[in-house]
């Protein structure tokens, strides 16, 4: 079947599990909300579907055939927390470098258009924040993994970037983390939480309170 599967993820650092058999399923066509608190390996199952962690077992398929890492595959992109896009470069040579399907779409956002011959350097973290978010939701890769998309980010750029991701569901894959879970509520379409090295599917708030994400403020 065509997807990104990943089953029976297992790691663990300094002797402790952090995943235990964990599983996670993504289709074109929808974003999967990743959920769970610090420290829960949220980060940690997104680099190793991508391929810059080496969990101890893992695995991974990606339309049905086996692949050792994601961006091998080039058809997998990924956010990570930290800034990924050099730093010298120009806006323009950013998305010249990653985008090239969507470029049209992308180039249509105002603030990216505006800023075309910047440099990454000269904008503020959450400006530089918000055009690295933006040119991996519109990168070439079908299967797009955002780790905290919405941090530094303003409430109002949060829901353009909500914006951004509905427009680009219906050609992709998403599977997102974030502590801002009421955002991960509003724009999934599937909830996933990882607690005590486990994933579990989560229907409403009641399951993330059961689970003791949220906490019961009828006790």
């Amino acid at each position: 079947m065509p997807g990104l599967f990943i089953d029976s993820v297992t790691k663990q650092f300094n002797q402790q599990a952090i995943l235990n058999g964990v599983f996670i399923n993504c289709k074109i066509g929808e974003v999967v909300g990743l959920l769970g608190r610090n420290g829960s390996g949220k980060s940690t199952l997104l680099k190793i579907i991508f391929g810059t962690v080496n969990p101890d077992f893992k695995h991974l398929k990606l339309d049905d055939k086996l692949i050792s890492k994601g961006y091998l595959s080039k058809n997998i992109s990924y956010l990570p927390q930290d800034n990924f896009i050099p730093m010298n470069l120009s806006v323009l040579q950013a998305i010249e470098m990653l985008c090239n399907t969507h470029r049209k779409d992308l180039l249509n956002t105002s603030f990216v258009s505006n800023n075309l011959n910047k440099k990454l350097r000269d904008f503020s973290g959450g400006e530089c924040r918000l055009l690295e978010v933006l040119i991996t939701i519109y990168c070439d890769a079908e299967y797009v993994l955002l780790d905290e998309p919405f941090s530094q980010l303003a409430p109002l750029l949060v829901d353009e970037i909500k914006i951004h991701i509905e427009k680009m569901k219906s050609l992709k894959g998403f599977i997102i983390t974030d502590h801002y879970f009421q955002s991960i509520l509003d724009i999934s379409d599937r909830i996933i939480l990882l607690h005590n090295g486990c994933n579990y599917q989560i229907q409403n708030r009641d399951d993330l309170i059961l689970h003791g994400y949220l906490p019961d403020f009828k006790e």
